[in-house]
Order: structure tokens, then C-alpha cells, then sequence
């Protein structure tokens, strides 16, 4: 057996049990995902809007800023003791170049690798919001596209600066570390929410030299993938990242930027209000021999 192919099965064994390692839950809750879905919509109103629609939802809201070195906008809102931290996503040059900013970095609150442009504006967040945040109520971080990504190591920090973390609910997220820093966080509720044709969560794409430096970017958390109607499914790890296979050789068209904006990921929430019915994600991936199904 060649030298490379040794590597490659050494590489594909050690994801396949960071794969396995991570939580698994048996269901979705459709309800708090809409929740979440319909406040990450919010956030792209212009300003002067969002308080009246977080009131219509029985929302308070706390604080509203956009950061203005990178663009990116939040607002802390609460209900029923509950805090939640809500990121918007992709909506500016400032925002997409926060997005190409790929690189790792270490990230000095957490010590994981992360990816630049994302920690630095959950960084940018965390200082200007914490000063609202309390520690004795639970607080919930959520976002679609850039503002998931956000939302995600927005968590991190809050869990490890010891305030109540619920959770976080992302929709259409990229990927924000690698492998250990996924494993070091698994413990997270953590639900990324996704369509089929999604390709933004897909991103950043594996490269050779981070398969070779045994350091590629790896999701972490739950990932609910929308079918039409009410069928949706569950998947995590490895077979999350292989998913990305399908679309290797695709060059993105029409149909994959719809399936990435807000209003088709509420649409499809909404079908699985009444019974939503969870049906096995198959890849129909094998290699050597063993079946990702």
C-alpha cells in the first residue's frame, strides 16, 4: 500500500472518530428553531424596524449597533428572562471581506484556532455587548450566514467566560474552526440549521494543505437539514463534511443562492410546524469498503 494512501486512510480514521465523538440529538425542536429563524430575519430591517417587529414577537430590545470597522450589526433582545444576541449576516463589501478571510489564527479568550475574519468580529461583538449581558439569566446566540458564524464563536466565549449559555442556532453557517477546536466546544447545544443546496455551509472547501497539515476546517454541533415538506434530517462530523463532495466539481448557479437566503429557510421551517417527520441522511459515500450509511 503507497505512502499516501496510508496518509489517507490515517487522515480519514482520525476524522471519522472525531465524527463519532460528537453529541447526537434525537430530535429537532421546529418551534424554538423558527423562533430563532424569524429573529435572524429580523436582523437584516434597517434599524428603525427592528424594535417593532422583536415588540410583535414579544421581544424587548436592549441594544442595536453596528460595528464600524467590519459592518457587522447586532442587537441583544430578551424575553421572559431570556437573553438573545442576534448577528446579521452577509450584507455589505465590509461583510464579504470579513467572509474571504480564511486564514486560522489562535484566538486568545478561547484557545482555538479560528477563522480570522469571523473571530474578529464575534470579538468586536462580544466587547461592545457585554457590558448588557448578565450572567444569572440564559442567554441564546443566533444568526444566518455570516451572522451564524458569529453567533457560533459568540457562544464559545460567553460558555467560557461562565455566563448561562442555552445555546446557539445557526442558519446556512460556515465553518468557523478545525477539528480540535470542534472538539473542544462539542459539548455546545449547538443546532446548524441547513438546506440541501446550501453551498455556504460547505465553506471554507478542504484544501490539500490542510489535509496535509492535518488541519482542516470542521463543523461542530447538530446539523438539521431542511427537505421540502416536512421532512428534514440529521447529520454531524464526517458525514456533514462529505456532504461538500456532491458539490466539488459544481460551480455555484441560481438554485444554490436561493437556497441560501432567510425567506427560503423560513419557508421550509414553517412546513414542519405540524409533524415534522425525520428521516435518515444518506450520503451514499463509501470508501475502502465502509459505508458512511
Amino acid at each position: 500500500m503507497g505512502r499516501s494512501r496510508l496518509s489517507f486512510m490515517r487522515i480519514f480514521y482520525m476524522f471519522l472518530l472525531a465524527s463519532i465523538s460528537l453529541s447526537v440529538v434525537a430530535s429537532a425542536d421546529f418551534k424554538a428553531i423558527q423562533q430563532n429563524a424569524k429573529l435572524s430575519d429580523i436582523a437584516y430591517l434597517p434599524q428603525p424596524q427592528v424594535a417593532g417587529s422583536l415588540h410583535d414577537m414579544g421581544y424587548v430590545l436592549q441594544r442595536y449597533n453596528e460595528l464600524t470597522e467590519t459592518k457587522v450589526s447586532y442587537f441583544l433582545t430578551k424575553k421572559n428572562g431570556k437573553q438573545l444576541l442576534v448577528i446579521r449576516g452577509t450584507s455589505n463589501f465590509e461583510n464579504v471581506l470579513l467572509d474571504l478571510d480564511i486564514q486560522f489564527k489562535p484566538d486568545d479568550l478561547i484557545g482555538i484556532q479560528l477563522h480570522q475574519g469571523f473571530s474578529a468580529a464575534a470579538k468586536a461583538v462580544y466587547l461592545d455587548a457585554k457590558s448588557l449581558l448578565s450572567k444569572t439569566q440564559p442567554i441564546h446566540t443566533t444568526g444566518h450566514s455570516l451572522g451564524g458564524a458569529v453567533a457560533l464563536i459568540l457562544a464559545m466565549y460567553l460558555e467560557k467566560e461562565g455566563y448561562n449559555l442555552q445555546g446557539s442556532t445557526t442558519f446556512g453557517q460556515p465553518k468557523v474552526t478545525n477539528v480540535l477546536g470542534a472538539k473542544q466546544f462539542s459539548h455546545l447545544n449547538v443546532s446548524r440549521i441547513v438546506t440541501p443546496l446550501d453551498m455556504v455551509p460547505l465553506v471554507p472547501a478542504l484544501s490539500p494543505l490542510q489535509l496535509q497539515n492535518l488541519d482542516i476546517y470542521w463543523h461542530l454541533g447538530e446539523e438539521v437539514i431542511l427537505m421540502s415538506g416536512k421532512e428534514y434530517a440529521l447529520s454531524q462530523g464526517l458525514k456533514s463534511m462529505l456532504r461538500a463532495s456532491k458539490f466539488v466539481d459544481k460551480v455555484p448557479d441560481e438554485t444554490n443562492f436561493q437556497a441560501h437566503k432567510m425567506s427560503h429557510y423560513l419557508a421550509l421551517i414553517q412546513q414542519k410546524q405540524n409533524g415534522a417527520l425525520q428521516v435518515p441522511y444518506k450520503t451514499g459515500i463509501n470508501v475502502f469498503g465502509f459505508s458512511l450509511d
